[in-house]
C-alpha cells in the first residue's frame, strides 16, 4: 500500500462542512476556506446525515487519482450505509460503467467509450452543434430577451446530445428536465434519476431493436462485446457527463464574456478567444465542482487524514482553482491548463476535446448571430442552483436586437 504522512486529524467528532445548504451555492469559497482549514482533506456532509471527505489540496488530489491501491471508484460498500430516499444517490450510486469500476471492468468500458467518441468527426460535431444554435436563435431571436440558461445553454446540449445519441429534437426537453433534477441532489433527485433512466432504457431498447448511425448503435456493435445492460450504463454515464457540466461550461463561460470588454467587444478581432474564457471557467468555476469520488478499500491515513472504509473521499475541483489562484504569483497565461476539471489518472476525461469543441463552437456561434447581446445583471448579482456537486448558474438574463432566424447580426 502507498505510504502517506502520518494522521494527524481524525474526524470523527468534527462539525462538518455542508455542502448541501443554500449557502454553499451562494459562496463556495468561504466553505472551501472552512475546508482547508482543517488541512489538505476536510470534513464535510453531501446531504444531511451523508458525510464525506473532501480533498482541497492539488497534491493530495493526484495521489488519490494515481492510487488505485488504496482507493476504489466503487461504492457498493458506501450504499449499503445510506437511506434509499438519499438526493446524492443518483449521482453515486454504483452501476456497471467506466466511473464506478476498477482494474479490467474499467478497462474494458473506457476503451469502447474512446473507440466510439473517436469515430465523431469534428466538422460533424461542429455541424451538429451549428445547427442547434440555428435551431434555439429561431425561437429566441424575435423576441429580444432571453435567459441563456434555459434558452440556450440546457437545451442546447439536449438538442447536440440527442443527435449523437440517435434521438429526435422533440424529446430534448425531457432529457434537460430529468438530469436538471438529478444534479441538484435536492427534494426532487429520485425522481429525476428515475425519470433519466427510463429514457436511457427506452433509447437502447430501441437501438437493440434497429441500429442507427449514434453511438449507442455503436456502442452496441463495439468488439468489446457489451451487454444491453453494459451498454445502457455507458449511455447513462455519459449522456449524464456530457449535457450537465457541457450546459454549466457554456453559460459560466457566457457570464464571464458578455458585458466583459476584455472579451465581448473583441471576440470578432481574436483579441480575446472565447477559449480563454472557458478555460478561466475552468480555472475557477469548473462545471462539476466537487466529484472524483473515491472509497478507502481498508482504513488508511492520507495526507494528515485518517479515511475510514466505506465513507466517500470527493476531489473539490472547486477547491483546488480557488486556492490555486490564491496562491499564484505573476498571473496566469490565458490557455494555462494546469487545472484538474478533467480529473487525472486512469480516469481523467476520455472526450475533453469533444467538449471543448461543443463550447466553443456554440458561444462562437450565438454571438455571431446575436452579436449585441447584453447583461440585465452585473454578473455579481446572478443566483447559482443548488447542489453539492456542480457550480451551475440559475440563470443568465440577456437583451438583443431582435433578429429573425434569416438574418443573423453577424453572419454573412
Amino acid at each position: 500500500m502507498t505510504s502517506y504522512p502520518p494522521a494527524r486529524q481524525d474526524f470523527s467528532r468534527s462539525a462538518p462542512v455542508r455542502l448541501w445548504e443554500d449557502g454553499f451555492a451562494r459562496d463556495p469559497y468561504g466553505h472551501y476556506e472552512a475546508l482547508r482549514a482543517q488541512g489538505p482533506v476536510g470534513w464535510a456532509e453531501l446531504a444531511p446525515g451523508v458525510p464525506a471527505y473532501v480533498v482541497t489540496d492539488r497534491r493530495a488530489a493526484l495521489d488519490l487519482l494515481g492510487d488505485e491501491e488504496s482507493f476504489s471508484h466503487d461504492p457498493r460498500p458506501w450504499e449499503s450505509t445510506v437511506a434509499d430516499d438519499s438526493p446524492v444517490l443518483g449521482m453515486m450510486r454504483w452501476r456497471p460503467n467506466s466511473l464506478f469500476s476498477d482494474g479490467a471492468d474499467h478497462l474494458r468500458y473506457r476503451t469502447a467509450l474512446i473507440d466510439t467518441f473517436d469515430l465523431i468527426e469534428p466538422h460533424d460535431l461542429r455541424a451538429r452543434v451549428h445547427r442547434a444554435v440555428h435551431v434555439l436563435v429561431s425561437r429566441i431571436g424575435p423576441g429580444g430577451e432571453a435567459d441563456l440558461v434555459t434558452d440556450f445553454a440546457r437545451p442546447l446540449m439536449a438538442l447536440v446530445f440527442n443527435s449523437l445519441f440517435g434521438l429526435p429534437d422533440s424529446q430534448s426537453g425531457r432529457l434537460d428536465a430529468a438530469l436538471g433534477k438529478m444534479m441538484e441532489g435536492g427534494p426532487q433527485a429520485v425522481e429525476g434519476e428515475a425519470e433519466f433512466g427510463g429514457y436511457v432504457l427506452e433509447l437502447i431498447a430501441a437501438k437493440s431493436e434497429r441500429r442507427g448511425e449514434d453511438l449507442p448503435s455503436r456502442l452496441l456493435d463495439h468488439p468489446a462485446a457489451l451487454t444491453p445492460e453494459e451498454v445502457t450504463w455507458q449511455v447513462f454515464l455519459t449522456l449524464g457527463a456530457g449535457h450537465e457540466p457541457t450546459a454549466n461550461l457554456v453559460s459560466n463561460a457566457l457570464s464571464r464574456i458578455l458585458g466583459n470588454p476584455l472579451y465581448y467587444s473583441t471576440l470578432t478581432d481574436g483579441a480575446r478567444p472565447v477559449m480563454d474564457a472557458v478555460v478561466e471557467v475552468l480555472h475557477h468555476e469548473t462545471p462539476l465542482a466537487n466529484y472524483g469520488i473515491h472509497y478507502a478499500r481498508r482504513p488508511v491515513t492520507f495526507h494528515g487524514a485518517w479515511i475510514r472504509a466505506a465513507v466517500p473521499v470527493v476531489i473539490s475541483y472547486g477547491a483546488l482553482g480557488h486556492f490555486a489562484e490564491r496562491d499564484v504569483t505573476g498571473g496566469r497565461h490565458p490557455k494555462d491548463a494546469s487545472h484538474l476539471s478533467w480529473s487525472a489518472g486512469p480516469h481523467a476525461c476520455p472526450v475533453k476535446q469533444h467538449t471543448l469543441l461543443i463550447a466553443t463552437e456554440a458561444i462562437e456561434r450565438l454571438t455571431q448571430w446575436l452579436p449585441d447581446l447584453s447583461p440585465v445583471l452585473p454578473r455579481e448579482r446572478l443566483a447559482w442552483r443548488p447542489g453539492p456537486f456542480h457550480r451551475s448558474l440559475t440563470a443568465l438574463p440577456v437583451r438583443f436586437t431582435p433578429r429573425s432566424p434569416d438574418r443573423p447580426g453577424g453572419l454573412s
